[in-house]
């Protein structure tokens, strides 16, 4: 089983992102710069082969059932 390693920073991304958060949403909530979220979410789609938002929550769902993340 491979377990991919995140950042807590990455983490918390992850679930904003599976909560539908936008980028300025989710740099409002963990007082970040929307620059920043994106140099995150670039990072977190790129850990996990997703090719976009959408591709990202399946693929966390999945990972999550699998007790993978």
């Amino acid at each position: 089983m491979v377990k991919r390693r995140f950042s807590e920073n990455e983490k918390r991304i992850i679930n904003l992102l599976v909560e539908g958060l936008n980028n300025a949403e989710i740099g409002k909530t963990l007082k970040i710069s929307r620059h920043t979220v994106k140099y995150y979410v670039s990072r977190v789609l790129k850990k996990l082969g997703a090719k976009d938002r959408t591709n990202l929550a399946y693929i966390v769902g999945y990972f999550k059932g699998q007790n993978m993340l």
